[in-house]
């Protein structure tokens, strides 16, 4: 494992940020630790990790609000790791841009496959290294999304989805091919999470969120990207 791989970890628990340090650097991650979210926030310009593990549960700021703060400026791969178990919480937060959700108690091992996926997931891209529909342009080699010329902020999980529908374009994906392809086959049962981050790219990409033109859904299925050449 590349050392380039930083985590911080945001959590209050000194218990579990041994436990995380213990298990991530025994697989030659490097790590740093927060026990506050203000602290965590002034960390991550100083350390620039390569992902976030981050609580909710924190003694100065809620978690989501932290999670709000860096989504504000910085596409950081981020996982929550918290006690909160309802859907809603989970899609909270994945509405507000984390990349995963794992709750407390947990495994680690299972901690790991999602970092991994995380961090080797590439999504394979058409041979060009461009793409163009209607107003939609994707520079696939500088990751830069553009609609209307004007450049939107994805953050990794939406930038992999987008290209996943790219690289399927036209075809009907189900939601447990969706699944597995960005997430990984830990998530095939997580269709909250296809909700919430279709319904953000819809409303980067789309003119009208509520009637779509490029993510179409199909009813009890899935999903299909429709090119605007059609």
């Amino acid at each position: 494992m590349d050392k380039k791989n930083k985590i911080l970890i945001i959590d209050d628990e000194p218990d579990i940020r041994k436990l995380l340090r213990i298990s991530f650097e025994s697989q030659d991650y490097s790590v740093e630790e927060a026990s506050s979210g203000s602290e965590g926030i002034k960390l991550i310009p100083l350390v620039q990790p390569s992902l976030i593990v981050l609580d909710l549960g924190l003694p100065d700021i809620d978690g989501m609000e932290v999670l709000k703060n860096i989504r504000s400026w910085s596409d950081i791969p981020i996982i929550i790791l918290s006690v909160r178990d309802d859907e809603q919480s989970i899609i909270t937060a994945l509405d507000g841009g984390a990349d995963d959700y794992l709750t407390k108690p947990f495994s680690v091992k299972e901690l790991f496959a999602r970092v991994r996926n995380i961090f080797r997931k590439k999504i394979d891209i058409p041979s060009t290294p461009f793409f163009e529909s209607g107003s939609l342009k994707v520079d696939f080699i500088s990751r830069i999304v553009t609609v209307k010329n004007i450049e939107i902020k994805l953050t990794s999980t939406e930038y992999n989805l987008l290209c996943t529908f790219i690289k399927h374009s036209g075809k009907i994906l189900t939601h447990g091919q969706l699944l597995k392809e960005v997430w990984g086959g830990h998530s095939v049962e997580q269709n909250q999470y296809l909700r919430v981050y279709v319904g953000h790219l819809r409303q980067k990409i789309e003119d009208d969120p509520g009637r779509p033109k490029f993510l179409i859904t199909e009813p009890g299925i899935g999903y299909r990207f429709k090119p605007q050449n059609e």
